[in-house]
């Protein structure tokens, strides 16, 4: 067995869920506001990479980021960057593949907040930045610790999507799903079975570091 897979799906998630940190937390915050039509439309967007099969998603993506589309000829042109077949790609394929992920749980666990704790902060002469990172996020800690390892674990096991965009060029775009499919198509079952049992062990050990956080902070450190 490569490593070489394995620490590319590990590099590809670890890049998305601090990506998703940055822009899915303030998204999920702005959602959980009062509601618009506008924001439904929006929301209902974000919410389709769970819906649609990896392979539509992917098969738009690639459609959107070939050098022949306009944003592609446009990225190729001004900043030489081709998203078609490479890491970069991934990672953006990923961060929208992995958005709602992010944002559903927080988006929930700020709307569940008593909305007296942020007027509270106002009233003591906070800023809504201020309030937002200082008070409301560290309330909501057990939701965004859960948001951000089911979207590491979900892009860890990502397949359709990088396939269709990144293909399964070695050491750039064979992430450890493709390995293992293309371990199968091969009649390679011991092969598979080491890159699955890999991703099982690092997905199972994450899992479990999110039950401990989860019941620590609700009732405390453990005995």
């Amino acid at each position: 067995m490569e490593w070489m897979p394995i620490w590319l799906s590990l590099k590809l998630a670890a890049y998305t869920t601090v990506i998703l940190l940055m822009i899915g937390v303030p998204l999920a915050y702005w959602l959980s506001r009062r509601g618009s039509l506008g924001k439904v439309v929006i929301e209902a967007l974000l919410t389709m990479p769970l819906v649609l099969p990896p392979s539509v998603l992917g098969f738009y993506l690639l459609l959107t980021f070939s050098p022949h589309s306009i944003l592609g000829s446009l990225l190729l042109k001004y900043f030489n960057l081709s998203l078609v077949f490479s890491f970069e790609g991934l990672v953006v394929a990923s961060v929208i593949y992995s958005l709602p992920f992010m944002v559903s749980p927080v988006k929930s666990a700020l709307a569940h907040l008593p909305a007296s704790l942020a007027q509270a902060s106002y009233t003591m002469g906070k800023s809504r930045l201020e309030t937002f990172y200082r008070v409301l996020l560290p309330n909501i800690k057990a939701s965004l610790w859960t948001a951000t390892v089911l979207t590491f674990a979900h892009t860890l096991g990502e397949f359709g999507v990088v396939l269709m965009i990144g293909g399964k060029l070695e050491g750039v775009t064979r992430v450890a799903s493709i390995a293992i499919y293309d371990a199968v198509d091969n009649n390679q079952y011991h092969e598979a079975n080491q890159y699955a049992m890999v991703l099982f062990a690092i997905t199972f050990v994450i899992v479990i570091l999110v039950f401990i956080f989860n019941r620590n902070s609700v009732r405390g450190p453990l005995e």
